[in-house]
This record gives structure tokens, C-alpha cells and sequence, in this order.
């Protein structure tokens, strides 16, 4: 797991290790001025506050999005575009218009209940969500980010990422060609595929943000600390479809290691 990027962007080690565990982990991403900007704002519409836990009743709570100026601005800072352009392509990604979902957790003997392993899905238009779709060109996702909004230690309900796991899920997902798989179907045997991926926990200051291959398994977890975690869990969003005419993103450079392939 890389850190500490150049101020110019991703090294070529840090792409590397993208392309092989599945994600990379960016310090400072976004200032923590601007995420304690972030976390009052989150608070008010959450309805609660941070100096009355007597009103943190429950293992954690969702706030679907935020686009105020404060989220715009830490889902864009110039270290994180450029990073976009380094891992999904220049040019080839929609500017985040704010962020969302946000699931903050807090510390609770009450289990969350939604803390099984799972792929993000790209695509559907189903009512049930299990029927939502992924496919091996990651239609309708560029990446999978996860912003951190506060302080997450080991003990603060850091989401689980299964390293390398994005391959495994590649793999699964090219027979399906085009029309993808289905959360039903991917889920059926609990991704045990990638039960031997070595397990990451995604910790760090606030500001920190972890750059995702849209295929990794990842999974949220009881809170054990003591106070509430904050984290988006948003997508980038592509601008289009893959385009062969293009030089590979680095994105796609790991799908095609995977399935040994060249699409």
C-alpha cells in the first residue's frame, strides 16, 4: 500500500500498485480544515451533534448526498484530478458535483447489518437492487472512492478491502460479457473466490482518500471506537464507454492483466 504522493501526483510505483492490489491510498487529499467544513455539515443534516451522543442511537445512519461547496471542493482538489486523470485516463471522467452515499457509523453493540463483502454495482434499472449489473469494461463506473471525512483508526469502523480481489472479480465477470453479472449472481456464494485476499483496513487522517478499482471487495464493520466515523463512498463517474482508440487506463490495464486479454 503506497502513500504520500509527489505534489505533482501518482508516481509510477503508486500506479503499479493500483493495477496490482486494486486501490491506492492518497494522504492529504483534501485539506482537514475542509473536512471539519464537511463533518458540521454532515452533523446538521444528520440532525445530531457531536457533543450529545445520547442521540447516537443507532450503528449508523445514511445520507444519500451532500453538494454544497465543501464537497465539491474536496472531491476536486488538483492532487485528486490529476489522480483521476493518472488511474481512469485524462479527459476520460465527469468532475464529481458533490458526494454521496455517506454511511457514518457510530460506536454501537447493536451489529450494523450491512457489513458482508460486495463489489459496488455500475448499472441497473431494476427496483431490486440485487438485480443491478457490473461488467468486465466497468460500465458506468470509473472508480470506487472512499473519502475519509474523520480521524478512522482500526477501531473505528474502517471499511475491509480484500487486496488484489478486483482481479479475481474480473475473471468472474468476463463470461458475462457486455450484459455483466448481477449482484445476485456475483454474491450467491459469498465471494469466497477472494476469501485468501490478504484484508487491508482503510484507516487515516481526515482527508485522506483511497482510489478503488471499481471490482474490489470491500466491506463495512462494526465501530469499536468512540467517536462517529464520517466517510463518502461516491463513484467517479466515466465520461463514455471504453474506447480501444485510447492508450489503456490504468483501470483497464488491470482488467486486461487479469483476464489476459487485450480489449
Amino acid at each position: 500500500m503506497m502513500t504520500n504522493p509527489e505534489p505533482t501526483g501518482l508516481t509510477e510505483r503508486q500506479v503499479q500498485s493500483f493495477i496490482e492490489d486494486g486501490f491506492v491510498r492518497i494522504d492529504g487529499a483534501f485539506p482537514t480544515d475542509l473536512a471539519r467544513q464537511c463533518r458540521d455539515e454532515l452533523w446538521a443534516a444528520a440532525g445530531l451533534s457531536p457533543d450529545r451522543p445520547e442521540g447516537w442511537t443507532r450503528p449508523v445512519i445514511r445520507i444519500a448526498a451532500m453538494s454544497t461547496p465543501a464537497f465539491v471542493q474536496a472531491a476536486n482538489t488538483p492532487l485528486l484530478r490529476r489522480a483521476y486523470d493518472r488511474l481512469a485516463g485524462p479527459g476520460r471522467w465527469l468532475a464529481p458535483q458533490g458526494l454521496g452515499s455517506f454511511p457514518i457509523r457510530f460506536p454501537s453493540p447493536i451489529a450494523p447489518g450491512d457489513d458482508g463483502w460486495h463489489v459496488d454495482m455500475s448499472f441497473g434499472d431494476s427496483p431490486d437492487f440485487m438485480e443491478w449489473r457490473v461488467n468486465v469494461k466497468s460500465s458506468g463506473r470509473a472508480l470506487l472512492m472512499l473519502f475519509l471525512f474523520s480521524d478512522v483508526g482500526p477501531g473505528d469502523a474502517p471499511t475491509r478491502i480484500r487486496r488484489g480481489s478486483h482481479a479475481t472479480i474480473a475473471r468472474e465477470l468476463l463470461p458475462h460479457g457486455a450484459a455483466g453479472a448481477t449482484l445476485r449472481q456475483l454474491s450467491a456464494n459469498g465471494y469466497a473466490s477472494t476469501e485468501t485476499c490478504p484484508e487491508v483496513l482503510a484507516t487515516g487522517a481526515a482527508g485522506t482518500v483511497y482510489l478503488c478499482h471499481p471490482f474490489l471487495v470491500h466491506a463495512a464493520q462494526p465501530h469499536r471506537g468512540t467517536r462517529p466515523r464520517f466517510m463518502a463512498q461516491p463513484p467517479l463517474l466515466p465520461k463514455g464507454e471504453f474506447d480501444p482508440a485510447l492508450p489503456p487506463s490504468p483501470v483497464q490495464l488491470a482488467i486486461r492483466r487479469a483476464c489476459g486479454l487485450a480489449f
